[in-house]
């Protein structure tokens, strides 16, 4: 599961990050979105040390949404050296997800 840490800015979080950050953008209403958060947990249980995984909700960080242009959700944004290295739109089976992560990680 992701962790709960706070950070002054969403720059601070990308900067103090030794690995690269999965950011889950989501809604609590949002039903792909709650099918994306156990997949999201498998992630993380699989990538340990790899990667951290970031939960940011859109309606209470609508300005975090729309500096990234997040229009669908889920919307997974992948950081590394605080750039943007993927982009998904939508559920993806766990499999595809850690193939496209892993590709990164190299």
């Amino acid at each position: 599961m992701a962790t709960k840490q706070e950070f002054r800015s969403f720059d601070d979080l990308l900067a103090s990050s030794q690995v690269p950050v999965l950011v889950d953008f989501y809604a609590t209403w949002c039903g792909p979105c709650q099918m994306m958060a156990s997949i999201l947990t498998q992630v993380n249980d699989q990538l340990k040390g790899q990667i951290k995984v970031v939960k940011i909700d859109t309606d209470r960080y609508p300005q975090i949404a729309s500096q990234y242009s997040i229009t669908a959700l889920p919307t997974l944004v992948f950081f590394k050296a605080r750039g943007v290295v993927d982009r998904i739109e939508g559920v993806l089976p766990l499999d595809q997800l850690l193939t496209r992560l892993r590709a990164h990680l190299n």
